[in-house]
């Protein structure tokens, strides 16, 4: 899936850096992965959640993130002032995070203490979100240093960074919420083989 989505983003991409920018990130999250498999298996749901958010980035980074034609019928039907495909991609830019993380400290750290585990999860999930709005901004600045409000008032939106971050954040205490007894499980599972 995350073979393919790639190959699929990389035909005709609206621009070919932004295509590197939005992928380059994901692309290194996924080669992590594939490098410790032989070493530290993640659960399923991990696995499972990085490559639907592979898939997510694959197509923002086709079309971009405020062209993204599959969320225009949204835009349309609820007569909407842009396209809100870029907040999928955040909510997910919580997800994924915070289940690495969580993981990480069930399975490598002391802790044992739920509520903790999950909090210092989220809030991992979110400084990431914040990073990368630095180096979105950052890109701007070095690639496209004339188009700054195209890209960083994305759409006419002047609060796009700290709705990108909330998107985050609900992400996040929505993986450790609705995923967290999942992922408990199937790490469970794996220490019973």
């Amino acid at each position: 899936m995350v073979f393919a989505s790639t190959v699929w983003s990389a035909i005709a991409p609206v621009d070919y850096a932004t295509w590197f920018f939005e992928l380059f990130v994901g692309a290194m999250g996924v080669a992590i992965l594939v490098w410790t498999y032989p070493r530290f298996r993640f659960s399923p749901v991990v696995y499972l959640v990085v490559a639907a958010h592979y898939v997510v980035l694959a197509f923002g980074a086709k079309y971009t993130y405020a062209e993204m034609p599959l969320m225009d019928w949204a835009k349309d039907y609820f007569n909407l002032s842009r396209n809100h495909f870029d907040r999928i991609g955040h909510f997910a830019q919580g997800v994924t995070p915070a289940l690495v993380v969580r993981e990480l400290l069930a399975r490598r750290t002391a802790l044992t203490i739920r509520w903790v585990r999950d909090g210092i999860s989220i809030s991992v999930a979110l400084a990431f979100s914040a990073l990368y709005e630095i180096l979105e901004w950052l890109w701007v600045l070095l690639f496209y240093p004339n188009a700054g409000p195209k890209w960083l008032g994305m759409q006419g939106d002047p609060w796009d960074a700290q709705a990108d971050m909330l998107m985050a954040l609900l992400g996040a205490i929505t993986a450790v919420m609705m995923l967290g007894r999942i992922q408990d499980r199937q790490i469970r599972d794996r220490q019973d083989d």
